[in-house]
């Protein structure tokens, strides 16, 4: 019983490593960009790994090879589709064009197994609730919908509003969870004794009060409590 704890442990350990090693190699895209190969390709992946592990005819040397072989197939892929521009269309897909001068194109939506209702809903989670805001509509490789709207709906950006262009910056994240983050300390060129007092100013006796706190340069802190209360800034 002792021994079979063992070697699964040992199993669990190393699939779990291979796969982490895996995951960085094949690089973002396989989670960002996820295309229903690549979702195909990450089932069987995990079923040849939890087959591997759990069969006990099975050693350790099989796990191992089950997920680096498979993860050079997929890796093999990936270089096939970046170095060679035509194999793009057959191993990635091609973009549709289902929407197109507000008019539906029905035969693409047949031709991509898509029904009305599901083009509701991919449309809906773009916050378009009508076909009738929707000037060009596309399907992308991995089943999502990207939407132009028409003039009338679609939202004004500061150049339309004559709004005077300034510079932007990125908040700097101080405390998470009653944690201070001394990193962002040293990106501000500020002292753990600084934000103390500016907790304080605001009436906040500890770091280990706050849930949440962030420095925006022109716009000063957001500070945010456990019991709920906000920071001034």
């Amino acid at each position: 019983m002792h021994t079979n704890f063992l070697s699964l442990t040992t199993e669990l350990l190393v699939g779990f490593f291979a796969l982490l090693i895996l995951t960085k190699v094949l690089g973002k895209n396989q989670i960002t960009q996820l295309t229903p190969f690549d979702f195909i390709s990450a089932l069987v992946l995990g079923e040849l790994v939890g087959n591997a592990i759990y069969d006990k005819e099975i050693g350790l040397q099989y796990v191992i090879y089950a997920i680096f072989f498979w993860g050079s197939l997929i890796y093999f892929i990936e270089m096939l589709t970046q170095k060679f521009r035509g194999t793009r269309a057959y191993l990635e897909g091609t973009p549709a064009l289902i929407i197109a001068n507000g008019k539906i194109q029905y035969e693409e939506l047949r031709k991509n197994k898509l029904d009305l209702n599901q083009l509701q809903h991919l449309l809906r989670e773009k916050s378009v609730f009508s076909v009738r805001e929707v000037q060009y509509g596309v399907l992308e490789t991995n089943g999502s919908v990207s939407v132009l709207k028409k003039q009338q709906f679609d939202t004004p950006i500061n150049k339309d509003l004559n709004i005077p262009a300034k510079s932007v910056s990125l908040p700097i994240l101080l405390i998470l969870d009653g944690e201070l983050i001394t990193e962002s300390l040293q990106q501000l060129n500020m002292s753990e004794e600084w934000l103390k007092e500016e907790l304080l100013r605001r009436g906040i006796p500890e770091i280990k009060a706050v849930m949440y706190a962030e420095w925006l340069e022109g716009e000063g802190f957001e500070i945010q409590t456990y019991d709920r209360k906000k920071g001034s800034k």
